[in-house]
C-alpha cells in the first residue's frame, strides 16, 4: 500500500459511506417499527372508536327526529272534538 498515492482519501470514503448506510439502516428500522406499531394501535382502538362515532350518530338523528316530529304530528292529527254524539250501538 506504500505505492498508492490515493490510498488515503479512498479508505476515509469507505469509511464515511459506511457510516451513511449504518445511519441509513438505522432510520429505516425505526419508520418500520413505528409503522408497525400504529397500525397496532389503530387496529385494537377501531371499535372503540367505531362505538363512538355509532352514539353520536344515534344522538344526533335522535334530536333530528325529535325536532321534526312535533311539527309533522300536529300537522297530521285532526282536530278534537267539542262535543260527542251518542254512543254506537252493540251488533247483537
Amino acid at each position: 500500500m506504500q505505492g498508492a498515492p490515493f490510498g488515503e482519501p479512498f479508505v476515509l470514503f469507505g469509511v464515511i459511506m459506511q457510516k451513511l448506510f449504518n445511519l441509513m439502516s438505522v432510520s429505516a428500522f425505526c419508520m418500520s417499527g413505528a409503522l408497525v406499531a400504529g397500525s397496532v394501535m389503530l387496529y385494537t382502538r377501531i371499535p372503540s372508536l367505531t362505538k363512538y362515532y355509532m352514539s353520536e350518530l344515534t344522538l344526533e338523528m335522535t334530536k333530528l327526529v325529535t325536532n321534526m316530529m312535533p311539527a309533522q304530528l300536529d300537522q297530521a292529527m285532526p282536530e278534537m272534538p267539542t262535543k260527542t254524539g251518542l254512543p254506537i250501538k252493540p251488533p247483537f
